[in-house]
């Protein structure tokens, strides 16, 4: 009897994850945590009560995420915004000596995570942190280069562009915000540093991206959390870096122009008698625009890309590997719940046993991720992950590989 408690299991992602880990069959009881609890029981009605149970979450509140967890064999952490609640959680789960994932794509959330290593590891569990998509998908498949075509990974350039998800929550948005308005790790000339999204320093890193199946755009530094998990596992890795960019163009400068305005600050101001709260006001401001400017630049459905350039050497020689993993209709919520439940999988089947807090890199093996996408993920007519590699070779010369092939 494997049961799994989805935190935040109502969300954009955590709601995927769910129905992704419930219609696999492997767990025989899926519990969906979350603080709209009448939702959250009209969902585990939907997917039938013998699958899927709900159960009240507060997550600011130890003993509410005890509650929810106990009898658990994997707890799946999607509560949103990570900087505020992961460590928080994943404490909560330490101590209740439970196997624990998440999806965390913030930077410092996730060096807070790193350092409770040495906790989980006395605690006897594997806290697997930052399984979404990037990261998460990105960092298998940077690890699936290192590790079966190149002997020396020199440089990873990660891209990701995604946008036209039905909902937006407000949690989105301000990790959005907190993203735009903090030092963003990059991994530059063998070393790490930081470099400011309206500075010279982030401008510098800017670019124009083909993104397969979604178009061009320009991509600005983003601070996810595969620049500094990386470099601890790519021995000799000169340069990572992740750049991205939320879909339309247009809703990326609102949120942009808000921060450089300084309405986002969480310390509340009196106005006509009222006390507001900045940041709540511009997050209900930006999505309340949102859908027009969706509707202007003729968005009308999900899509996105994940775009992974990873250069080194092979035999003495340059070689490059570009791999894109893109899809239309299919937005956030599947492209890092699905990833997510699939790590569950992977994790209570015996594949994932390093114990610590861990990134996907050092412990999901590419081949186990893939083979399971291909019996257990449907994106349109095609199974698994929509993945394309293209290897470059010395002379330029390019040509596509099957990864099964």
């Amino acid at each position: 009897m494997i049961k799994i408690t989805v935190l935040g299991g109502c969300g954009v992602v955590g709601s995927i994850a769910v129905e992704t880990l419930v219609s696999s069959g492997v767990f025989s009881e899926v519990v969906i945590a979350d603080k709209e609890i009448e939702r959250a029981r009209k969902m585990a009605d939907s997917l039938g009560k013998e699958r899927a149970s709900a159960v009240e979450l507060d997550a600011a509140n130890h003993q509410s995420i005890n509650t929810a967890i106990s009898g658990s064999s994997l707890v799946l952490n999607c509560v949103g915004p990570f900087y505020q609640y992961a460590p928080f959680i994943l404490k909560a789960v330490i101590d209740a000596r439970i196997n624990y994932i998440d999806v965390c794509d913030d930077m410092d959330a996730t060096e807070k995570l790193l350092d409770m290593d040495e906790d989980a590891r006395k605690a006897g569990i594997t806290a697997l942190i930052g399984m979404g998509s990037s990261p998460g998908v990105a960092n298998v498949l940077v690890r699936f280069c290192a590790h079966s075509m190149l002997d020396q990974v020199e440089a990873v350039d990660i891209y990701h562009a995604h946008g036209g998800e039905q909902v937006e929550g407000p949690a989105v948005v301000k990790h959005r915000i907190h993203s735009m308005k903090m030092d963003i790790p990059m991994f530059l000339d063998g070393k790490f540093t930081t470099v400011g999204l309206f500075e010279d320093s982030g401008k510098a890193l800017e670019e124009n991206v083909e993104f397969r199946d979604v178009g061009t755009y320009r991509v600005y530094a983003y601070p996810h959390p595969e620049t500094i998990t990386l470099p601890r596992y790519l021995k000799g890795v000169q340069r990572v870096t992740n750049l991205g960019l939320v879909l339309p163009p247009a809703y990326a400068e609102l949120i942009k122009d808000m921060v450089r305005l300084g309405v986002t600050v969480d310390e509340p101001i009196h106005v006509q008698g009222q006390t507001t709260v900045p940041l709540e006001f511009s997050v209900a401001f930006i999505l309340s625009r949102r859908g027009q400017l969706m509707r202007e630049a003729g968005l009308n459905e999900p899509m996105g890309c994940l775009k992974i350039t990873v250069k080194g050497l092979k035999d003495g020689e340059q070689n490059t590997y570009v791999l894109s993993m893109s899809s239309r209709g299919q937005g956030m919520g599947e492209g890092t719940g699905i990833p997510a439940a699939l790590g569950a999988i992977l994790m209570v089947t015996g594949k994932v046993q390093a114990k610590g807090v861990t990134p996907p890199e050092n412990c999901v093996d590419p081949m186990d991720l893939l083979e399971l996408a291909r019996t257990k993920v449907s994106l349109g007519d095609k199974k698994g992950f929509p993945i394309i590699i293209e290897h470059i070779d010395k002379d330029g010369k390019s040509k596509k590989i099957d990864l099964f092939g």
